[in-house]
């Protein structure tokens, strides 16, 4: 294979400079800061800072709302990910097999992912109000009173449900997409091996989809903890101080409500931590049993 040349031995490295300046001032600074001002009491109004090494650290982790912060971020990025690309794969398998009307049935499950965050959380706002909301009055036929913003458990289904609606069409449009990308030779060959349909699909079709599978796995699991900010906010915002949040919010609630900037960047390092392992893990182990055609 031939080697790029260029007129200049400095020519790659001006090139690749825009983008490494990005990095550093969008990625490598704020994660420094966010280590540094973890180390520190910080007064918010005068700038004044005092060195408490690790206490930050074990305030946040021996504190009681940060676990439970903590299980709840679990068990929402567990739900949201999981739901999600269940949902999107029995779409996108349904998708696959219709014939007349396919374009419309594509627009009407992709749209939602049109919508940004903050407004699929106010969407869920009315939804879910306490007054007009129509999935209170759904759950209230099967006798559930869900009160929105009173009850810890409620409140978290809501933004399952909600955070769960606005990435289903994201998932979709991927495993259509590796669906239509199997050949048809191996469709017909499937069918004729294998009368059974559920069992054509877990034992052929759906190992092909294994790296579209584990690509989503990831996004989604991202998109959980994180991308999910403007939709919890906004069902949130305005609730007690006892409703579920995740990781994410905490510390944005910590740091620029509470005016805690040392412990919401303890906060920050340790959630950067355990994304950093989620990442390894992810890679070393489940990445081991996907296999690339």
């Amino acid at each position: 294979m031939d080697k790029a040349q260029f007129s200049s031995p400095w020519m790659p490295y001006l090139l690749l400079m825009p983008q490494m300046l990005i990095i550093a001032i969008f990625f490598l600074w704020p994660a420094a800061e966010a280590i540094r001002s973890s180390f520190f009491l910080e007064d918010p109004f005068f700038g004044k800072a005092t060195f408490v090494g690790i206490d930050n650290y074990r305030d946040a982790l021996t504190g009681s709302d940060y676990q439970r912060t903590a299980w709840f971020t679990a068990l929402f990025t567990i739900l949201v990910a999981l739901i999600s690309l269940g949902l999107g794969l029995m779409f996108a398998v349904s998708a696959d097999r219709v014939l007349r009307g396919q374009s419309t049935y594509k627009t009407l499950l992709m749209w939602v992912y049109a919508i940004a965050p903050p407004v699929a959380g106010l969407i869920g706002v009315m939804l879910f109000d306490q007054h007009i909301g129509p999935l209170v009055d759904f759950a209230a036929l099967f006798g559930w009173d869900m009160r929105i913003g009173v009850n810890y458990w409620d409140t978290g289904t809501a933004m399952i449900i909600v955070a769960t609606w606005k990435q289903i069409p994201y998932n979709f449009i991927f495993f259509l997409s590796g669906l239509q990308s199997i050949p048809s030779s191996v469709k017909e060959a499937a069918s004729i091996d294998c009368r059974s349909e559920f069992r054509r699909f877990w034992t052929i079709t759906f190992p092909l989809l294994a790296p579209t599978s584990f690509f989503l796995l990831i996004l989604n699991i991202t998109y959980a903890m994180f991308e999910t900010f403007g939709t919890i906010d906004l069902i949130v915002k305005d609730q007690p101080g006892n409703s579920p949040v995740t990781l994410v919010y905490k510390v944005y609630r910590d740091g620029f409500r509470g005016n805690d900037l040392g412990g919401s960047s303890a906060q920050s390092v340790i959630l950067m931590l355990i994304v950093l392992a989620l990442t390894i893990v992810q890679f070393r182990l489940i990445e081991r049993r996907v296999h690339y055609n």
